[in-house]
């Protein structure tokens, strides 16, 4: 199983950006897939997650009305639409995936739970 994330960067405030995150060796409908990010002296947060077993999302609070789950099943892709970005958003974010049959998609963004992980990718929003 490989899960490989793109489309990071530098933008400034205000701005987007969309990550993709490349599922190989699972099926999507088998898997929650979320988003993570982590910023050097903070805890790991669940910033989104969507449900492979009915395509159901969840957002942490500081992200809602900005970001957006989606997947692509054609391309075992999940993106993450980010719009408005703030400098509090830049962080390493890190695609991962659970087996459906472990927890709920909302407790997989809570609870970190997760069975394959990518390597990450860097965020930077600065002016």
């Amino acid at each position: 199983v490989q899960l490989v994330e793109s489309g990071g960067g530098l933008v400034q405030p205000g701005g987007s950006l969309r990550l993709s995150c490349e599922a190989s060796g699972l099926f999507l409908d088998d898997y929650h897939i979320g988003w993570f990010r982590q910023v050097p002296g903070k805890e790991r947060e669940g910033v989104s997650c969507l449900s492979g077993r009915d395509g159901s999302t969840y957002y942490a609070e500081s992200v809602k009305g900005r970001f957006t789950i989606s997947r692509d099943s054609a391309k075992n892709t999940v993106y993450l639409q980010m719009n408005n970005l703030k400098p509090e958003d830049t962080g390493e974010y890190y695609c991962a995936a659970l087996d459906v049959k472990k927890m709920s998609a909302q407790a997989f963004c809570v609870l970190y739970g997760m069975d394959y992980w990518g390597e990450g990718i860097l965020v930077t929003v600065s002016s």
